[in-house]
């Protein structure tokens, strides 16, 4: 594939994955450097996220690991949270690959995005997440 057929694809990807949210950091980029946004386009999302060895929603958990231990990076984590719900995460799902983070990165880090989870989850007015936590006794 050339250049813009490269950029064709991966938008095609991103529209799938990110919806709107991809979208909009695309076009934050343009006015200070459209590289950059034509690259998360056709090498993280053309390339990348169409690869069939993992699918999705996988890609989606480790995405929102990663993000959680590097911390500062709750604009990527809220257009992240919503694509993992695109692509068939829960938000359980989702709050607990969060938890799970927080033995690894740290409470801090893992507040921080579950703090984005949360405003994720109420702008697409999901209901809250009830603790999962609980196990039944054992007989």
């Amino acid at each position: 594939m050339d250049r813009s057929e490269r950029f064709e694809h991966g938008m095609t990807i991103l529209e799938k994955v990110d919806g709107e949210g991809g979208q909009r950091v695309v076009e934050s980029l343009g006015d200070v450097s459209p590289e950059l946004g034509h690259q998360v386009v056709a090498w993280a999302f053309g390339d990348m996220y169409d690869r069939p060895q993992l699918p999705p929603r996988d890609r989606q958990l480790v995405t929102l690991g990663v993000l959680t231990a590097l911390g500062g990076c709750e604009i990527e984590l809220d257009v992240h949270i919503n694509a993992a719900l695109n692509v068939g995460l829960t938000p359980t799902e989702i709050s607990e690959a969060l938890l799970h983070s927080a033995v690894y990165c740290g409470m801090p880090r893992a507040i921080n995005a579950t703090l984005v989870a949360k405003r994720v989850f109420a702008e697409r007015g999901l209901p809250p997440v009830r603790n999962s936590g609980d196990r039944p006794a054992s007989d």
